[in-house]
């Protein structure tokens, strides 16, 4: 199916960009909601490689080795069989951008159950030998819990916009993002606010300690621009 890419920008708390998710849009607009409406049992596999390709490519064209910030592409879990057999296509689009391994982080979408949490678990272990950085995307929804971050140990956690919203005035959501601050310290984690959207939930997180965050506070996913931190807005 025709795709293209749009891109959001995740900040470190000096402003500063982490990474550019890539998120899938139509050639003509469509959302990802269009877009994954599509995507099924027979081209989950096709689907996945060529995100991957076109997320590369494209952020390679935007300007992405300009700078040293990660090109962040989701996957499917299920749609992965052997690792390396299937990481052919991504790393040969990277040699052609000329996109180093460290410079990709591969998110795993919480939107599907996984039906074989051992073969997740080499996957991941497969793409960080290989130098790239791994994600759990939309912690604390959906499918991803903490059996999956002990099963899969990954580089980096998202935590799921359902937990930012309206964290400034919620005692218990303090309670919990602090409680997974203190976590991913501990285990060497970086941990991602999701969606957040109000400078009040921008402060709350980061006095609770948070430094990495991503949402329509600071930028919008936007198509054919790489956004930079001077173009996001203050917080």
């Amino acid at each position: 199916m025709p795709i293209t890419m749009a891109f959001q920008p995740i900040i470190r708390g000096d402003n500063s960009v982490f990474a550019h998710e890539a998120l899938v849009r139509g050639l003509n607009g469509e959302g990802a909601g269009t877009i994954l409406s599509q995507v099924n049992a027979d081209n989950r596999y096709s689907f996945d490689q060529q995100c991957r390709t076109t997320a590369i490519e494209t952020a390679a064209s935007l300007g992405l080795l300009a700078t040293d910030a990660l090109l962040s592409i989701n996957f499917k879990p299920n749609a992965i069989y052997e690792p390396l057999r299937c990481l052919a296509t991504s790393l040969a689009a990277a040699a052609r951008a000329g996109l180093p391994n460290r410079s990709i982080m591969f998110e795993i979408t919480e939107d599907e159950e996984v039906l074989e949490p051992r073969r997740l678990r080499d996957i991941v272990t497969a793409y960080q030998e290989i130098g790239f950085t791994v994600a759990l995307d939309d912690f604390g929804a959906g499918y991803a819990s903490l059996g999956m971050l002990v099963d899969i140990r990954p580089d980096v956690i998202k935590l799921d916009m359902k937990l930012i919203r309206g964290v400034d005035a919620d005692p218990i959501r303090i309670a919990v993002v602090r409680s997974m601050v203190s976590l991913c310290r501990e285990l060497g984690i970086a941990l991602v606010a999701e969606g957040v959207e109000t400078v009040e939930e921008h402060r709350t997180l980061r006095t609770i300690g948070v430094d990495l965050f991503q949402g329509y506070l600071f930028a919008r996913p936007t198509i054919g621009l790489l956004q930079t931190p001077g173009s996001l807005a203050a917080a």
